[in-house]
């Protein structure tokens, strides 16, 4: 299966623009992808609350497809839950604050900074935990429908923020559909 995105690429561009203000690292980021990708990037995509895995946060999707997704994800003030167990293999890249991780029988935790790499292989699941302020561009690549039931399960069963699984489904396929009608699944 061909993938359109590569993860030490999106790993560089991270690397290249850690240090910035926030703001600017997403346009810097955006801007990058664009260039590199074109016409596989949502320019004008906006910022959805997202409740899974009892932890919220918000994300700002970049690209979805059937078989990938790029996206912002963080908070301004941190969150804690599960990572989710999915047939998709999830990098995530942190751009500011920290992630804190462990996996079942760790006994201590492992920190994540701007520039690092945190891997979730697929079929795992990890607690997770930003203890302050984070933000970390995040590429998933499998079977990407899947993941969206751990998505919204929080929103529908506890939060009951409608619009914004309205707003997840609507971006999602949107982007799908464009995908799909250009060949790229």
């Amino acid at each position: 299966m061909g993938y359109i995105f590569e993860p030490d690429h999106l790993h560089e561009v991270v690397k290249s623009v850690i240090g910035q203000p926030l703001p600017q690292m997403i346009d810097d980021i955006k801007a990058q992808l664009n260039a590199r990708y074109p016409g596989h990037i949502l320019m004008d995509s906006r910022w959805i609350f997202n409740n899974a895995g009892g932890a919220m946060g918000q994300m700002l999707v970049l690209h979805a497809s059937i078989t990938e997704y790029v996206m912002i994800f963080g908070s301004p003030i941190g969150t804690e839950g599960h990572s989710g167990r999915f047939y998709a293999k999830d990098f995530f890249f942190i751009l500011e604050g920290e992630q804190w991780a462990y996996a079942e029988g760790d006994l201590e935790r492992r920190v994540y900074k701007p520039g690092d790499l945190h891997i979730l292989p697929p079929g795992t699941a990890e607690g997770y935990k930003m203890p302050e302020a984070c933000f970390a561009l995040e590429y998933a690549r499998g079977a990407i429908p899947a993941m969206l039931p751990f998505g919204i399960a929080d929103a529908m069963s506890s939060t009951l923020d409608v619009s914004s699984v309205g707003r997840t489904f609507g971006v999602y396929t949107k982007a799908v559909v464009g995908n799909l009608l250009r060949g790229k699944i």
